[in-house]
C-alpha cells in the first residue's frame, strides 16, 4: 500500500464516521447491507474502537490519496491515522472492511511505498525490443508519519540490454531509510534481451520426412514379401510337376 505525503498538521483531512458497539459478521453484513462500511481504529495501550462510515463517502475519501488523515468517531476528539489494512470484495472491488491505527505525528512509523520507474519507453534497451521486468514494486520505509512519501521514483530511461538496477541505485528522500538489509542485492528492475520463439517448421518437415520414408520402407518390404511369396509358389509347383 502505498503512502501519500501528508500535508502540515493543521491542513490534514478530516473524515467523520459514526461510533458503533456491535460485533461481528451479522452486524457488519447489515451495515454493508445500509451503505456503509465498518471499520476499527487500533491505539497503542487501548481498546480497539470500531466505527462505521458511508460506503461513498469513504471511497472518494480514499480515492484521493488520503491515507494520513485525521479521523473523528462521532463525540470523540478527532486523532492522526494511517491506514493499516483495507478488505476489499474479491469480484467487484469495493471497500469491505478498514483498519486504521493512530499514530504519534513525532515517532516514526514504517509503511510499503510504491516504487515507480520512469522513462521505460524511452530507454535504448527497450527500443531494441528489449524486455524490462519491475521485479521489486514496493520497498518498506521508515520515517515520520507526514514524511512518507506516495511513491519513490527512478529513472531507466538510459537502461540498456543487459543492465540491472538494485536498491542501493535509488535516493531515499529526504529523511526517509529504506529499511532492507542489503540494498546492493535487492533487485529492483532488469532489462533482458527480447524472447526468440523457436520455429517449429523444421520439426515438422522433418517428422514428413520421417513419415516418407517409413511408407516407402513399407511398399518395399511389401513389395519382398510379394516376390518371396512368388517364387515360393514356383518352387512349390515345380516340386509338384516332378513328384
Amino acid at each position: 500500500m502505498a503512502i501519500l505525503p501528508c500535508p502540515m498538521a493543521s491542513d490534514r483531512p478530516t473524515l467523520k464516521v459514526s461510533e458503533r458497539s456491535d460485533f461481528g459478521s451479522r452486524t457488519s453484513r447489515r451495515l454493508r447491507r445500509e451503505g456503509k462500511v465498518p471499520g476499527v481504529v487500533y491505539t497503542a495501550g487501548q481498546p480497539a474502537r470500531p466505527f462505521s462510515a458511508d460506503a461513498h463517502e469513504i471511497s472518494l475519501f480514499l480515492g484521493e490519496g488520503q491515507t494520513l488523515f485525521d479521523l473523528e468517531i462521532e463525540g470523540a476528539s478527532s486523532v492522526p491515522v494511517v491506514v493499516k489494512e483495507e478488505q476489499r470484495h474479491p469480484v467487484r472491488g469495493e471497500l469491505t472492511h478498514i483498519d486504521c491505527h493512530e499514530v504519534d505525528l513525532e515517532q516514526e512509523i514504517q509503511a510499503e511505498v510504491e516504487i515507480v520507474l520512469e522513462g521505460v519507453e524511452d530507454a535504448p534497451g527497450v527500443k531494441e525490443g528489449g524486455i524490462l521486468e519491475h521485479v521489486t514494486r514496493e520497498i518498506t520505509v521508515e520515517a515520520l508519519p507526514a514524511a512518507i512519501p506516495e511513491s519513490i521514483s527512478f529513472d531507466v530511461s538510459e537502461m540498456v540490454i543487459g543492465d540491472t538496477v538494485q536498491l542501493s541505485a535509488i535516493s531515499a528522500p529526504s529523511g526517509v531509510v529504506f529499511m532492507a538489509e542489503n540494498p546492493a542485492e535487492m533487485t529492483i528492475a532488469t532489462l533482458n534481451p527480447p524472447r526468440v520463439e523457436e520455429e517449429p517448421e523444421t520439426e515438422v518437415e522433418e517428422e514428413t520426412e520421417l513419415v516418407g520414408e517409413g511408407e516407402e520402407g513399407a511398399e518395399d518390404a511389401e513389395g519382398e514379401g510379394e516376390g518371396a511369396d512368388s517364387d515360393a509358389g514356383d518352387d512349390a509347383d515345380g516340386d509338384g510337376d516332378e513328384g
